[in-house]
């Protein structure tokens, strides 16, 4: 409860902010550029999925909260976290900012199957796969 309570508040400060305002230390976002590659559309997506852009690699990331995929469409922007297993709700840390999201996967499983595909730059796919088990994650969704 104490980690939804601490992105509701994240949320609200990202929401905050001007549009006009600079990115800052932010790492540059990935573009939507389509691979022509086999290998960039995930296997078993529908049709809904976006291709993998070049430079990416794709993640599959289980929420802490899976009712925020409730939100949450192909060609979305999301700022990835991370509670580490054993940290405090409020140590989470920023493992990629604007993500691409390519698809959400079962949104409406109560079984614990769900999932949100993110394209990622390889070293913070490496990030977020080197995670201890028992790692939480949550997204803050972006304009």
């Amino acid at each position: 409860m104490t980690l939804v309570a601490m992105l509701l508040g994240l949320a609200a400060a990202v929401l905050r902010i001007p549009s006009g305002c600079p990115p800052g230390a932010a790492p540059a976002a990935l573009g939507p550029t389509p691979s022509d590659s086999p290998a960039a559309t995930p296997p078993g997506s529908p049709g809904g999925a976006l291709p993998l852009p070049d430079g990416a690699v794709g993640v599959p990331v289980r929420l802490a909260e899976p009712a925020a995929l409730a939100v949450l469409r192909p060609g979305a922007r999301v700022d990835l976290l991370v509670v580490p297993a054993g940290g405090a709700a409020g140590a989470a840390v920023l493992v990629a900012a604007r993500a691409l999201v390519l698809d959400v996967v079962g949104a409406d499983a109560v079984d614990g199957s769900s999932a949100l595909y993110l394209a990622l730059r390889p070293e913070q796919a490496q990030r977020a796969v080197g995670l201890p088990e028992g790692s939480r994650f949550a997204v803050v969704v972006r304009g």
